[in-house]
């Protein structure tokens, strides 16, 4: 309890001191709950559903606008929470194979360490995402099951899961195992895997045009691979992290089949799985966004720590057979200077970019907070009543949070915009506020839209 309540913490210190507001998809999540509490929910276009982020939203609309806070500190902790797992598993396989407590705790801070150093990963982070969630949820099973929890491990398995289908598989997995190794659980595996179609298609069933919402706006994605999916799929899995990473991940999956470490084994498969089922679903026409293969490169990170955790062990043993235990931990120590030296201008080079993103996003937060005074000063109502609102697309979500509507009344087909001939209240940014417009409103409809005209600085 006092890890979590200092992760809590820290978490919300990260949110006060990054000024950051979420992205597109979670403030959709967050308008899910709060027209879930009006009756109204709607998940028909996006962002594309999802249960996992509902959960938490849906809860956290009872607190009114301290729902965005809520979901903010929720979403940087649990983030922040996949350290700390990734962390553990390489201690518990350092400490397994006997290696001293020093070398266990190198593993555990260069797992967690290769985890937030993934290509975008403390974006995510910042911006409220839930991949970097499902990154936690999956190495959280992995711990738990290591550590002899295998309930606590059926319920992230079940949790990731209603937040990735990539997940599916190692639950089907994990719940082979369990129903033959833990009888006394099987209730627990029918309910959690009850809970999926559900969660997933049940919902959307009652408040979307189709049950398969989620896969029918996948398709057509602007962000999909060009070219050969196959291909695409694996480089884009190779770019989320620096060649020392994967040299070091892949050192250990060899050291563990000469040792026949069949944990360690076992976690390089579950990477291979999971970029075999992102290639399939590449291949059946959805996007494999880079940060859906995030929890693969997670569990590389792992393997990076395994590998430190190795030398350390490994190196000193070898030489004190030899009566030369020193020269043993001089090579282990030069071994690991060199993978951080071939980490560092990498490294340098990503903090210099999130520290660009962290401008970027910084300043789009002023965006946001003009945007609510732009709805606080014209009225909700009035804004809605003028005609149909036209705002850029990546706006939308955030609009739609402050005038607590659906999202897809904001959707305005680009073939009408072209057309300029139909009634909008325009909404625009300026670079230092807002300008709301209207056109095309027809003489009887104009007494409505008095005094909408404005810019907004600042």
């Amino acid at each position: 309890m006092a890890v979590a309540a200092a992760l809590l913490f820290v978490s919300l210190l990260i949110v006060l001191w990054a000024r950051t507001r979420p992205g597109y998809d979670p403030y959709g999540w967050l308008v899910w709950g709060k027209l879930t509490l009006h009756w109204k929910l709607d998940t028909n276009g996006a962002p594309s559903w999802k249960p996992m982020p509902y959960l938490f939203t849906l809860p956290y609309a009872l607190a009114g606008h301290y729902a965005l806070w809520l979901w903010m500190v929720t979403a940087v902790a649990v983030s922040l929470a996949g350290g700390i797992f990734a962390g553990r598993i390489a201690y518990r396989l350092t400490a397994q194979s006997g290696g001293p407590r020093y070398a266990a705790w190198g593993a555990a801070l260069f797992a967690a360490g290769a985890l937030f150093g993934i290509r975008d990963y403390t974006h995510f982070i910042l911006s409220s995402q839930s991949d970097t969630m499902i990154v936690t949820t999956c190495l959280a099973a992995v711990d738990c099951q290591l550590s002899g929890r295998p309930r606590w491990a059926l319920w992230m398995w079940v949790l990731g899961s209603l937040g990735r289908p990539e997940v599916w598989p190692f639950l089907g997995l994990f719940s082979i195992w369990a129903w033959i190794k833990e009888p006394a659980m099987r209730r627990q595996i029918v309910a959690g895997i009850a809970s999926l179609p559900v969660l997933w298609f049940g919902i959307p069933a009652l408040t979307a045009k189709t049950w398969f919402v989620a896969g029918h706006n996948a398709f057509n994605s602007p962000r999909a691979i060009k070219g050969g999916k196959i291909y695409g799929t694996f480089d884009r899995f190779l770019d989320l992290h620096v060649w020392p990473v994967w040299a070091a991940a892949v050192a250990a999956l060899v050291l563990a089949a000469v040792r026949r470490e069949r944990v360690t084994l076992l976690l390089g498969a579950g990477i291979v799985l999971w970029v075999v089922v992102e290639i399939a679903f590449a291949l059946h026409g959805w996007p494999a966004v880079p940060r859906y293969l995030f929890q693969a490169v997670g569990v590389v990170a792992v393997l990076c720590g395994v590998f430190v955790g190795r030398v350390l062990t490994d190196l000193p043993r070898l030489f004190a057979a030899r009566n030369m235990a020193w020269a043993g931990g001089a090579a282990a120590a030069v071994i690991i200077v060199a993978l951080l030296v071939a980490v560092e201008p990498a490294a340098h080079q990503r903090y210099i970019i999130e520290r660009h993103d962290l401008t970027h996003e910084r300043a789009r937060t002023a965006e946001f907070n003009g945007l609510s005074g732009v709805v606080n000063r014209l009225g909700a109502s009035r804004m809605l009543d003028c005609a149909k609102i036209n705002i850029p697309i990546e706006y939308q979500s955030v609009l739609a949070w402050y005038l607590d509507i659906k999202i897809g009344i904001l959707y305005v087909n680009p073939s009408t915009l072209a057309r300029h001939d139909s009634p909008f209240l325009n909404i625009y940014p300026t670079g230092n506020g807002w300008k709301v417009f209207t056109s095309n409103i027809p003489p009887a409809d104009q007494a409505r839209c008095s005094g909408l005209d404005r810019v907004f600085r600042g």
